[in-house]
């Protein structure tokens, strides 16, 4: 076979060994690379066995040294998304007992693009071509990584009905059809093609995804799943079946199906796994076809409270105290996505009481709070931020909660609400707490009305957690420890060596690490150092000087503490808070 030959070709002019890969990498020593030969010779056994046995590497970056010596890409197969079609030419019995997994499957030149722990098996090469009646593309993997892929993909069980719905959609050779408009209904309501929707809800719902992209390109469609704040690509779905699987969401969430050509909003309820989620449902037109955003909302878990979000210690107890005054600003910083939403809610769920009224007005109402009257601002029939605050004076109300101050009249009306004795919550897109007061100032907030109705400001970032089903310790690089130094100054602990954590990888937190998240925050008092500095209008380094000197944690440093407490990593602390 063309494959058996080619690395028949490859492995007579591999002239490196294993040990002097590693060597070259710096895995090795010199000591060692001698040892490992010399008992090579002595044994006759494989250097691989040897470097495994001895610890001298892990089976990673042994697979990764053969990779490269026989010139065969290394891949980490739960990283890939999975195409369907692919799993559906080799059955699970197969992938099993020979240690490998299909990923990816060519139409065009009917190429199947395979891992396997030993890509060098050249029977097993041919027994699978045979199989899969396919050219064999072979890609390098560990077994473990092999054997939680193959796990993972075929438990979703999609090949079949993929199989079916292609067979459904697409009964011709011919790539162009005649679709019957009065059939098309019934095969969008096929049972294969709403257990492909089905399945790739229910996965959302087990891998805890906030959002589902659906995205049509050019040769296929992938499915991606925002799991902890990051894109993760899960699923590739055969081209021909895109438009049925849209169309089947969009019948799901009440959209016009025949229209193609603008953007459409829609929601529905989904339950599985005895979790009932409220699907919030985009459609946008791109130039390969519609593109799906599914926001998952969960309707049961109710809403974190303040330390869950992780906010401790001295921020805790200034935002405490702020909230409990019955009249001035709290605003929420960050950019979207930071989970200002979520710290809102919790403070209201923290003070709503029979005793107060409260209103908020939301773009959109993201979760319903039982004694909150919640509105939706609705631009079309007039209800702005700013009309729907006028409205809310009129109503007597103690505690306002205004989705984002984002104009001059919403400033104003904020700062009007907060001096006539109403209690003021709200957000706004700065990076930190210290630009929020010269932002008010640049959106018309006179600054004599500010410095009295500003309370507290609180900017926030969301950071994922180290799994602690994988959870290892280890020694930081000196350079990152002078770097942490720097950044707590005097927050730094004192005694013995310091340690951070990470996770290892394993199938609780699907091979990243990390599950679930936590806040980093920096809570800003409104004393009256930072009053004064707002009457005179100053830049936000000099507020951020004078807050820092008055104690507040900045973000970085909130970060840093987390991960020397082995809550968060070094890493992601550096890819959030740093800007």
């Amino acid at each position: 076979m063309p494959t058996a030959q080619k690395l028949n070709s490859q492995a007579a002019l591999a002239s490196n060994t294993i040990a002097d890969v590693l060597a070259s990498a710096g895995f090795l020593s010199e000591d060692k690379l001698k040892a490992v030969k010399l008992e090579q010779v002595n044994t006759g056994r494989s250097l691989k066995q040897i470097i495994l046995e001895h610890n001298f590497a892990n089976d990673e970056q042994v697979s990764k040294a053969e990779a490269q010596i026989y010139n065969i890409p290394f891949i980490d197969p739960n990283e890939k998304a999975i195409s369907p079609e692919s799993l559906s030419l080799i059955p699970r019995s197969v992938a099993e007992r020979y240690n490998l997994i299909p990923f990816d499957y060519n139409r065009l030149n009917n190429e199947l693009s395979v891992a396997l722990a030993n890509p060098l098996d050249l029977e097993v090469i041919e027994f699978i071509e045979k199989k899969a009646k396919a050219k064999i593309k072979p890609f390098m993997a560990t077994t473990e990584k092999i054997q939680q892929a193959v796990a993972s993909a075929y438990a979703q069980t999609l090949s079949a009905d993929v199989k079916a719905a292609l067979k459904e959609v697409s009964p011709g050779i011919s790539e162009t059809q005649t679709v019957d408009i009065t059939s098309l209904g019934n095969v969008i309501r096929e049972a294969p093609v709403a257990k492909i929707v089905a399945t790739i809800l229910e996965f959302a719902i087990k891998s805890r995804s906030s959002d589902v992209h659906i995205e049509p390109q050019e040769d296929r469609t992938r499915v991606r799943y925002r799991i902890d704040g990051i894109l993760h690509e899960k699923l590739i779905l055969p081209k021909k079946v895109h438009d049925a699987v849209v169309s089947r969401i969009k019948i799901l969430s009440g959209m016009k199906i025949d229209e193609k050509r603008v953007p459409q909003d829609g929601r529905f309820n989904f339950k599985a796994d005895n979790q009932e989620v409220d699907l919030r449902v985009s459609s946008l037109p791109t130039v390969f076809g519609e593109k799906i955003v599914m926001r998952l909302l969960k309707k049961s878990g109710g809403v974190p409270d303040l330390p869950e979000l992780g906010l401790r210690g001295r921020a805790l107890k200034n935002l405490e105290d702020s909230i409990l005054r019955p009249h001035g600003i709290i605003l929420i910083c960050g950019p979207t996505g930071s989970g200002k939403t979520t710290t809102l809610y919790s403070v209201l769920s923290r003070i709503n009481t029979s005793k107060v009224n409260i209103v908020t007005l939301e773009d959109p109402v993201e979760y319903q709070i039982q004694g909150v009257n919640q509105v939706q601002v609705n631009p079309a029939a007039g209800l702005s931020f700013a009309s729907g605050m006028r409205s809310f004076l009129r109503q007597d109300p103690n505690i306002i909660m205004v989705g984002e101050i984002r104009d001059k009249e919403t400033t104003e009306l904020a700062i009007q609400a907060s001096l006539t004795g109403h209690l003021v919550f709200s957000t706004l897109h700065t990076n930190d707490a210290t630009g929020a007061i010269p932002r008010l100032l640049d959106l018309g907030g006179e600054p004599f009305l500010l410095a009295s109705a500003m309370t507290c400001i609180v900017a926030q970032r969301v950071l994922r957690k180290i799994c602690e089903h994988c959870k290892e310790s280890y020694t930081p690089l000196p350079e990152v420890i002078e770097d942490i130094k720097k950044s707590l100054g005097n927050l730094y602990p004192k005694n013995g060596e310091l340690k951070l954590f990470r996770g290892k990888k394993c199938s609780e937190c699907n091979n990243t690490g990390y599950i679930g998240r936590v806040g980093i925050f920096e809570v800003l008092p409104i004393s009256e150092k930072i009053a004064r500095l707002t009457l005179e209008r100053a830049a936000a380094n000099e507020i951020q000087k004078q807050a820092l000197e008055e104690g507040m944690i900045s973000l970085e440093q909130d970060g840093h503490l987390k991960a020397i407490e082995g809550i968060t990593t070094i890493e992601e602390v550096l890819r959030v808070a740093r800007d």
